[in-house]
């Protein structure tokens, strides 16, 4: 069972969701339209997002967009500390900017590419929050040195065979002297973001 199920199935996360052709008029049920002024594409329409969005005014409404601010361990840390939280799947060409304007808080994009829907987008989200939850994961203190926590990535891990091909775990994991295995993985995680990712370091 992974991290969200069991999450949702021992009552620490509560996952709701919302159809939007549940908010619209007319035979079709119809959520989106073409773009006024003309162009590619199609545009999620106003009136079936403020339907929708407007009751849910006491969470943070964070709408899943290429234009939001990216993504971090930050934001979700934020994130999980709240009571409600609103994920907008934007489609399409994206939603009519006065449901931005007016219904949202946050906009939230995971990487510099584009997705047919934000869905897959606001998984991300939901795994990443579930994980900080207390009490979800097997050993709560597995976050607290796990990438991106004090600017730095994870270090190396290694498990059994000790050597498998010849390729052997460094000899100081297998020493048992805990000291020096943590001074080992403290160098390990900064040799691994210089050379990785050192923006991260600046």
């Amino acid at each position: 069972m992974g991290i969200v199920a069991r999450a949702i199935e021992s009552a620490h996360l509560e996952v709701q969701t919302i159809d939007l052709r549940d908010y619209t008029t007319g035979l079709h049920r119809q959520v989106d339209d073409s773009p006024y002024g003309g162009g590619a594409g199609m545009v999620m329409m106003i009136e079936p997002l403020a339907k929708a969005l407007e009751p849910l005014s006491d969470s943070q409404r964070v709408l899943m967009t290429p234009a939001g601010a990216p993504l971090n361990q930050a934001t979700l840390d934020r994130f999980a500390r709240l009571e409600h939280l609103t994920l907008v799947c934007g489609r399409y060409e994206g939603v009519d900017e006065r449901v931005v304007e007016h219904f949202i808080e946050e906009e939230v994009s995971v990487g510099d590419f584009v997705l047919p829907g934000g869905e897959a987008a606001a998984l991300t989200v939901i795994e990443g929050i579930a994980r900080l939850i207390p009490g979800v994961l097997g050993n709560d203190q597995s976050i607290t040195t796990e990438s991106f926590r004090d600017s730095l990535l994870e270090e190396p891990h290694y498990t059994r065979p000790a050597e498998f091909r010849g390729w052997e775990v460094p000899e100081i994991l297998l020493s048992g002297d805990h000291g020096r295995i943590e001074e080992w993985r403290a160098a390990q995680r900064l040799l691994r973001t210089r050379s990785r990712r050192p923006d991260l370091l600046e």
